[in-house]
């Protein structure tokens, strides 16, 4: 024990300082801080934790603070604790279980640097990195999967056996001003698509094709934000963004939400001046809320007076199965502060990695040049071939036929599971998206159900892993859009089995 205490230093989870007064708890900040360390690999498998009164001297708090910390790092699986003998790092992390639905990138085998690199480079390192598993054996119910099946890939394939047989020099050689902010045909027709489909006031030249939603958050956050700069997320939050942030040295303000959207005026209370907000209005993720019309103007009319941006993610807003898609919030933005971000990733299939930034004209150029500097521009086919895709019109076909195939895929979950799960989860139809939650009822834990739900090969994730400060009830979130009908029935009946016992 008294190596032990020699060798602990206690920078390795405390990342993040203890804020007193705070509306977190001291126990939760240090859970989290554990947590953090545990999946960054700072603390490793199966190493011994101190004692719990060494701790709570070092950090100043009350044992009972730390037991409290323990206890819940214990119950979610994190931490073990040993009669006789201590408390454990886990030997098997729990988030390659309890995520099910998503799987931590695996960089153990990779070497680390005690080198000292850059801050950006060791809060990247340090970021949590999840992926969706769309493995056959795990598909139900994956949040980001699409269905892929019926995509018409014999016209894909079509459109590009013309283009390699037309002009090869037209995708090999494309590399001036404009083919770093994307082919011009295509920007042409993501302009008339967004005007007429999401209420969009755009020009082409306003359009930068980007490899999907990530790299717009990323240029984003490089362009209009420093190191030190305090941004509005939302909370519950879609951890992409999270890591864009992060990595950039900007402090993030999590902000709640309620049945209107992110809280605006809880927001000024916290960081009035911040100087921008990363928000989801369409579909918010993960809760689905669709943000009102009155709390887009008050969103607006803050950015406007503290000459603050608006970064608004609409990643899947062409499955509105009742009535038509809001309109996107940058068409309501007469102060031109928002950076609206889209992608084609969840409308036609993930791997296709081409999104769009719509930016006001006067910052083009600066996210041309950063764009130039760090990724220089997306694949060239790719864009050819969507390009005739949309304007010979098997675009709009597809989103309007998976629009209804979606809709009666969720109606088939939700009547599944209200037949077979009714007395533990509550689940209501969604206006739009590709997923639900299922509510749980009986003070059920959802990183517990989830975890059993991945050893049962379903693929879901607990609503707890996306939020930050907020304490909601416990939900699993179910995707329905890449899971048919009886990969459904199939993942209800194991995720049954989930709440035997």
């Amino acid at each position: 024990m008294k190596n032990l205490l020699e060798n602990f230093d206690i920078h390795l989870f405390l990342t993040e300082p203890l804020v007193r007064g705070d509306r977190v708890p001291l126990f939760r900040q240090i859970y989290r801080n554990i947590r953090q360390a545990i999946l960054s690999r700072r603390l490793k498998t199966g190493s011994q934790m101190p004692p719990t009164r060494y701790l709570a001297r070092e950090l100043n708090v009350s044992r009972s603070t730390l037991i409290n910390a323990f206890e819940l790092l214990i119950s979610e699986g994190y931490l073990v604790g040993k009669p006789g003998a201590g408390t454990f790092v886990a030997g098997e992390l729990p988030d390659g279980l309890l995520l099910a639905g998503m799987r931590e990138l695996d960089f153990s085998s990779l070497d680390k640097t005690d080198r000292n690199i850059s801050e950006r480079g060791r809060k990247t390192a340090e970021a949590e990195i999840v992926f969706s598993d769309s493995s056959e054996k795990s598909r139900a119910f994956g949040h980001s999967l699409t269905e892929t099946e019926q995509f018409p890939m014999h016209i894909w394939k079509r459109i590009i056996a013309r283009l390699l047989r037309k002009d090869q020099r037209k995708f090999t050689e494309y590399i001036d001003r404009f083919g770093i902010q994307g082919y011009p045909p295509l920007r042409r027709a993501i302009s008339k698509y967004l005007g007429a489909s999401r209420g969009l006031v755009c020009s082409p030249d306003q359009i930068i094709i980007t490899t999907g939603s990530q790299q717009g958050l990323d240029l984003s956050s490089r362009v209009l934000l420093d190191n030190g700069d305090r941004a509005w997320v939302e909370d519950p939050n879609y951890k992409g963004s999270l890591g864009a942030l992060t990595a950039g040295g900007v402090r993030i303000v999590p902000v709640p939400l309620d049945a209107e959207g992110i809280d605006v005026k809880a927001g000024k209370k916290l960081a009035g001046d911040a100087r921008a907000a990363f928000v989801t209005p369409s579909h918010q993720f993960p809760l689905g809320t669709v943000m009102s019309f009155s709390r887009r103007l008050e969103l607006l009319k803050w950015a406007d007076h503290n000459s603050a941006w608006i970064i608004e993610d609409d990643y899947d807003s062409e499955f509105r199965y009742d009535g038509k898609p809001f309109p996107a919030l940058q068409g309501l933005d007469a102060g031109k502060r928002v950076i609206y971000i889209g992608t084609f990733s969840k409308a036609l299939f993930s791997s296709i990695r081409l999104g769009y930034l719509v930016v006001p004209a006067d910052l083009v150029h600066s996210f041309v040049k950063m764009l130039l500097f760090t990724s220089f521009h997306a694949p060239v086919l790719e864009q050819l071939v969507l390009t005739d895709f949309i304007n010979q019109g098997h675009f709009g076909r597809h989103i309007r036929k998976m629009r209804k195939l979606y809709a009666a895929r969720q109606k088939f979950l939700v009547d599944e599971i209200n037949r077979e799960l009714g007395d533990h989860l509550e689940v209501r139809p969604t206006e739009t998206g590709m997923h639900l939650i299922a509510w749980l009822k009986k003070g059920l834990s959802d990183a517990e159900i989830a975890r059993k739900a991945r050893e049962k090969d379903v693929n879901l994730a607990p609503l707890s892993f996306y939020c930050l400060k907020e304490k909601l009830p416990d939900g699993l979130i179910l995707g329905f859009a890449g899971t048919d009908e009886k990969e459904i029935r199939r993942g209800v009946r194991r995720l049954q089995g989930c709440f035997d016992g």
